[in-house]
Parts: C-alpha cells; structure tokens; sequence
C-alpha cells in the first residue's frame, strides 16, 4: 500500500504548483485524503483535507482562498492545486490518506494511517 505525492519543484512567489497523489496496493476511494507540509526545523503541519465524498473541504488558515484540494477517485485520490505561492509555503508536501470512522479532528496527523513519500516545493522570492 503506497501513496505517492509528486508535482512539486520551484517557482517564483506568485507562481502556482499542482500536487498530485497517486496509488497503489488499495483503493482510498472511502478513505478522507489530507495534505500536510514540513519546512526545516519545524513540525509537520495540516494544510488541507477532502472527504471521502468530496463533499467537505477544510484549510489552513494560512492557505484559505489560494489553496484548492480536489480528487478524482477514478485516477488519483487527491491534488491540491496551489496558487498565489509565498516563500513560506517552502515545505515538503506530504498526502495522507484517514480510514473510515477515525477519530474526531480530521486536522490531526495521528488520524492517518498512511502517507506518501513527500513532493519538495520551493518557492523563491
């Protein structure tokens, strides 16, 4: 069971990205899909999640209105297409996929069980 995070590189403040989370060894089609993000020296924080159904979205307050979570169970369980990118954003980017009937706060990390090798973004000012 893998998930596979990629789409990430450097761009210029202002500049967008597209993240993209593949696959393999099971179906998260019933799984919540996250993103989180690790810059140096600090901790693994909560960016972004999707329901299962895609029905319910939830952000960072620090990514609100430039951030967009997405999923198409069909191909990938999870994309976060980020724009208006800051130097702050300089993390890399990590999906994780919540099993069903976990927990109560879809912002904690400790309610994923699995993760993605993460993606580097770097953005530059």
């Amino acid at each position: 069971v893998q998930l596979q995070a990629s789409g990430g590189g450097l761009v210029q403040a202002g500049g967008s990205l597209r993240l993209s989370c593949a696959a393999s060894g099971r179906t998260f089609s019933n799984y919540d899909m996250g993103w989180f993000r690790q810059a140096p020296g600090k901790e693994r924080e909560f960016v972004a999640v999707i329901s299962w159904s895609g029905g319910s979205t939830d952000y960072a307050n620090s990514v609100k209105g430039r951030f967009t979570i997405s999923r198409d169970n069909a191909r990938n369980p999870a994309y976060l297409q980020m724009n208006s990118l800051k130097p702050e954003d300089t993390a890399v980017y990590y999906c994780a996929g919540r099993p069903p009937g976990t927990g109560w706060d879809i912002r904690s990390m400790h309610e994923y069980a699995y993760w993605g090798q993460g993606t580097q973004v770097t953005v530059s000012s």
